[in-house]
């Protein structure tokens, strides 16, 4: 077997086309963008690239033919937050080949432990949580848009090398057309007629606000969470600009309070749903492909995250943006399933949200860490 670093236009190709290799015969599987994977990895679009490093590898056995693929990345913001500098590993693709595998894992911490590192978390991305993040390990569905998806055969691949659990990422889906508990519902009308409470839709010709307001509650709802590095603005209008292509303004929400913002949730209409029949090619025929399914709709949303400033917490401000989201999706009889992912096993608060609002389990990730 050889081990070949992405380098030029041949291997960058061989990287993408791993994938296809791997789930050819998979009907669940969704192939992302091309353009989305290689933006991780340009530091053009990808700010991470400013304050970190990555590089990633193909791999062949001894006839050619490709049969893996791994990144491993360094973000000098977090990676010293830890017990241990602690370095990413993620984009991970192989046959069930456990040698083939082990020899990823290897090139990846190798190159780790060059540069400093003495642990690597992954499956993770080069950039936030919020796409390529995580080990599926229950609910083997098609994924929604940015969730990652692999076989089965991986967790017994990366228990047998030695990453332990350090937390769990729950998706739960809401039947859109089932109503709310009655008490759910009572706490968000009464939440979202209360004098100085004002609920706005992200408007795209004022996206730079937007972010901004983003920013302010994200970095205050989850300062006290262990390890949390805030977030800067130049990430966040990366991100929301990606979007746009995709987004639909009234599903994405902003409470405020007195004119201070306070909660938001983003939700966006699940784009694989357009994307699978691209096979990962926005070229001409793929981009009229994606138009045609646009028109034509899908049947599920992703909220992809929520927050509340820590002093408006418990004021139900969560609960009356559903409600909200209910009166502008509800008549459109449009969508079927909210996706609520994910979830980490460590918020309570949200864990308790999604069980008050009557959602379903649907699947399950870990991120992982191996210590060197």
């Amino acid at each position: 077997m050889t081990v070949i670093e992405v380098t030029d236009k041949a291997t960058k190709k061989a990287f993408l086309d791993t994938a296809r290799i791997i789930y050819k015969n998979d009907n669940n599987w969704v192939c992302p963008l091309d353009n989305d994977v290689e933006a991780v990895f340009d530091p053009l679009k990808n700010n991470f690239h400013k304050y970190g490093k990555c590089t990633r590898w193909i791999l062949k056995n001894n006839k050619g033919n490709l049969i893996g693929r791994v990144a491993a990345f360094i973000n000098n913001k977090k990676a010293y937050h830890y017990e241990q500098p602690t370095g990413g590993m993620g984009f991970f693709e192989c046959i069930n080949d456990e040698k083939a595998a082990f020899l990823l894992f290897d090139t990846a911490k190798n190159w780790l432990k060059n540069n400093g590192m003495q642990a690597m978390d992954g499956p993770i991305n080069f950039g936030e949580n919020d796409t390529f993040w995580g080990l599926l390990v229950e609910g083997f569905s098609p994924p929604s848009y940015g969730m990652n998806y692999n076989p089965p055969y991986y967790q017994v691949i990366f228990d047998n090398y030695g990453f332990k659990k350090m937390y769990e990422q729950i998706t739960n889906h809401l039947d859109v057309h089932k109503p709310f508990p009655e008490r759910f519902y009572k706490i968000a009308k009464w939440v979202s007629q209360k004098p100085g409470y004002e609920f706005k839709h992200l408007e795209t010709k004022q996206i730079e606000k937007f972010a901004a307001d983003f920013i302010e509650i994200y970095n205050d709802a989850w300062a006290d969470f262990e390890n949390f590095v805030p977030i800067n603005y130049n990430t966040i209008l990366e991100s929301f600009n990606k979007m746009k292509p995709i987004m639909d303004e009234n599903l994405i929400l902003f409470a405020y309070v007195n004119g201070e913002p306070a909660s938001f949730n983003i939700v966006l209409p699940d784009a694989n749903q357009m994307l699978k029949p691209l096979n990962g090619k926005l070229n001409l025929v793929g981009k009229l492909k994606f138009l045609y399914y646009k028109w034509k709709g899908v049947n599920r949303m992703r909220a992809i995250v929520m927050g509340t400033k820590q002093k408006f917490q418990n004021h139900g401000l969560e609960s009356a943006l559903f409600i909200k989201l209910g009166e502008y999706v509800l008549p459109l009889n449009q969508y079927d399933v909210l996706e609520l992912s994910w979830v980490g096993d460590f918020n309570e608060k949200m864990v308790a949200l999604h069980a008050s609002m009557g959602a379903t389990f649907a699947n399950k990730h870990l991120t992982m860490r191996y210590v060197f």
